[in-house]
C-alpha cells in the first residue's frame, strides 16, 4: 500500500488552489436518482469517495460519465433498488442514496453504512424522519428497507443537527405530497449547496442555511448544470498547516464565510490573516500561542478540523483543552501524535489536554481515519526528521493530491510504495 513519507522542517510559502468539496459533491451527485435525464457537476473533486459513490450508482442503472472536473450523471434508466453491501460499506455517505431512491421509486433497500471509525453516527434519525412521510421501514439481514406508494409532507424534527440526515430527508420531502418541515435541521454551506441545486432542478425550498427548512413538495425535477463549492476542511487545512510551519501562503478558490470558526482560533493563536472575497493569505509566527476548542455544528469550530488543530497545539505556548462534542471516539490520532513527541492526555473520552512541546520528533505513524490522516501530515511538517504515515488511503478519500499540493508550496513531502 502506498505510504506518504515527510521530511520536517521547511516553511511553506507560495499559493494553493481548493478543490471542489467531497461532501457536497456526494449529496449532489445522489440527488442524481431524483431525476430523469442528465445533471452535469462542475469542479468535482478526484477523490476515492467520489469513485466510491459513482459505482455505487452506476449499480443501480445510472450513467455516469466524466470529463476532467465535469461529471455527467444520467438517472433515466435506473432499473434497482438495492445499494449492495460491498459498495456501500465503504464509505457512510452511501446512506444518501436512501432518501432519493423512495421519493422516486417508491422503495429502497440499502445496507448499513460503513466509513471511518470516528463514532457510532447513527441512522436513526434519517429512518423515523422517513417514517414520518409515510414510509414503512425495516431493518434485517444488515439492510435497510423503505417503502412508501407515495411519500407525504410532514414536520419532522431532529433530536441533534444531522448533516446527512437533513440532506436526506431534503431530498426525500421534494418529491413528497405536501408541505414538509426539517425543524432543528444542519446550517453547514454543504446542506446550503444541495437545497440551491434541489431549487435550481425545479424544488420549492426555503431556510436552507437556518435550523428550520420549508420545502412545498414537486411532482418532478428536471436536469440542470450545478456547480460545487469549495471544500472548507482542505481550507481549514492547509490554512493550519501555514501557521504551524511558520508559512506565509496564499489559499486560493475558496469561501472565507464557510470556515469563520477556523480563521478567528488561528487568528487568536497568532497567525496574521488577510481575508479577501475567495482567499485567504495565512502568515505563520515563530511561536503559536494555545487556545482552546470545542467543536459544534456549524457555524461553530468543525469537527473535521480538530485533528488538525490538534497537531498546530502540539507545539504551541502553553495548555489548551479540546472538546469532542460530536464523535465520541475522534481523538484516535492523538496516539499517534503521542509517539511524535507530543504531550497529549484523553478525559472523559471527549477532552483533550494538550501541553505544548517544544519540537515533534519524526517517528512512524499511522493513520486511523480521513482527518486523523490530515493532523499526521501537519505533524511531519512541523517535526525533527523523516515520518512515514501508513494507510494513506483514508486521506485519498478526502484529500486531492494533498502530498502534490504540499510540495507545491515547498514541502519535502512524497507518496512512496
Amino acid at each position: 500500500m502506498d505510504k506518504i513519507q515527510i521530511t520536517g522542517g521547511r516553511k511553506l510559502e507560495g499559493e494553493v488552489s481548493i478543490s471542489g468539496a467531497k461532501n457536497a459533491a456526494l449529496p449532489l451527485i445522489a440527488s442524481s436518482i431524483l431525476i430523469e435525464g442528465t445533471c452535469r457537476f462542475n469542479n468535482v473533486p478526484d477523490l476515492m469517495d467520489i469513485k466510491s459513490i459513482k459505482l455505487l450508482l452506476e449499480d443501480l442503472g445510472v450513467t455516469c460519465h466524466s470529463e476532467g472536473r465535469y461529471l455527467e450523471v444520467d438517472g433515466s434508466h435506473i432499473h434497482k433498488i438495492e445499494a449492495e453491501y460491498d459498495l456501500v460499506r465503504k464509505m457512510r455517505a452511501s446512506i444518501l442514496v436512501l432518501g432519493p431512491l423512495v421519493a422516486r421509486f417508491g422503495h429502497a433497500k440499502v445496507s448499513l453504512p460503513g466509513g471511518c471509525a470516528i463514532g457510532a453516527r447513527p441512522v436513526n434519525m434519517h429512518l423515523t424522519g422517513l417514517e414520518a412521510l409515510g414510509a414503512k421501514i425495516s431493518i434485517e439481514h444488515g439492510f435497510i428497507e423503505a417503502k412508501a406508494d407515495r411519500l407525504i409532507g410532514n414536520e419532522i424534527y431532529f433530536d441533534t443537527p444531522t448533516v446527512t440526515g437533513t440532506e436526506n430527508l431534503l431530498m426525500a420531502t421534494v418529491l413528497a405530497k405536501g408541505k414538509s418541515v426539517l425543524r432543528n435541521a444542519a446550517r453547514e454551506p454543504e446542506v446550503v449547496c444541495l437545497a440551491n441545486a434541489l431549487i435550481k432542478m425545479g424544488a420549492k425550498i426555503e431556510g436552507a442555511g437556518t435550523a428550520m427548512i420549508k420545502i412545498e413538495g414537486v411532482d418532478k425535477l428536471h436536469p440542470c448544470d450545478i456547480n460545487i463549492i469549495p471544500d472548507r476542511i482542505e481550507t481549514g487545512t492547509f490554512m493550519v498547516a501555514a501557521a504551524a510551519t511558520g508559512g506565509n501562503i496564499l489559499v486560493k478558490d475558496c469561501i472565507p464565510e464557510n470556515i469563520g470558526g477556523v480563521i478567528n482560533k488561528l487568528k487568536a493563536a497568532g497567525a496574521e490573516m488577510d481575508i479577501f472575497e475567495d482567499s485567504i493569505r495565512v502568515k505563520g509566527k515563530e511561536s503559536i500561542k494555545s487556545v482552546d476548542i470545542k467543536t459544534l455544528p456549524y457555524p461553530g469550530f468543525p469537527t473535521d478540523m480538530q485533528a488538525q488543530f490538534m497537531a498546530l497545539m502540539s507545539i504551541a505556548d502553553g495548555n489548551c483543552v479540546i472538546h469532542e462534542s460530536i464523535f465520541e471516539n475522534r481523538f484516535m490520532h492523538a496516539n499517534e501524535l503521542l509517539r511524535m513527541g507530543a504531550d497529549i492526555s484523553i478525559s472523559q473520552g471527549n477532552y483533550a489536554m494538550v501541553k505544548g512541546v517544544e519540537k515533534l520528533q519524526a517517528a512512524p505513524v499511522m493513520a486511523s481515519d480521513l482527518r486523523a490522516s490530515a493532523s499526521l501530515v501537519i505533524a511531519g511538517l512541523i517535526a525533527q526528521g523523516t515520518t512515514v504515515i501508513s494507510r494513506v488511503y483514508h486521506m485519498d478519500r478526502g484529500y486531492e493530491f494533498i502530498e502534490k499540493k504540499f510540495a507545491a508550496l515547498g514541502a519535502d513531502i512524497a507518496r512512496i510504495k
